[in-house]
């Protein structure tokens, strides 16, 4: 048992070895200075973050148009079987569709933001 925390305790001290060379060098890329003739400049690269939308506000489209065909598939097959349930998962999505797109609509679009 004592054997298993020092190598624990190993594993992770070369891991921290490893990483923190790495984390201290990507700060000094920030700024590069180019030299084109006799002018000299600097370049600066700002990140900007945001708090990314959670799951559901990215897509809530597509899961209100799924739990609506789920629920009618699923009321459609206790209520007529096999037909019904094809019935309900046709009726379902398109309810689901038409308040999702029509009746209650995103104002928002998110965008990915590329690196």
């Amino acid at each position: 048992m004592k054997m298993k925390k020092y190598i624990a305790s190993f594993v992770m001290m070369a891991m921290m070895a490893v990483i923190i060379p790495f984390a201290a060098a990507t700060s000094a890329g920030a700024q590069t200075v180019y030299r084109n003739g006799r002018r000299s400049y600097v370049a600066r690269t700002y990140t900007t973050t945001y708090n990314r939308p959670n799951f559901y506000q990215r897509h809530r489209n597509v899961i209100n148009v799924g739990l609506g065909t789920a629920a009618g598939a699923l009321l459609g097959g206790l209520i007529g079987g096999r037909k019904g349930a094809l019935i309900g998962t046709l009726a379902g999505a398109g309810g689901a569709a038409l308040y999702t797109y029509k009746l209650n609509p995103k104002t928002h679009r998110y965008y990915r933001a590329y690196r």
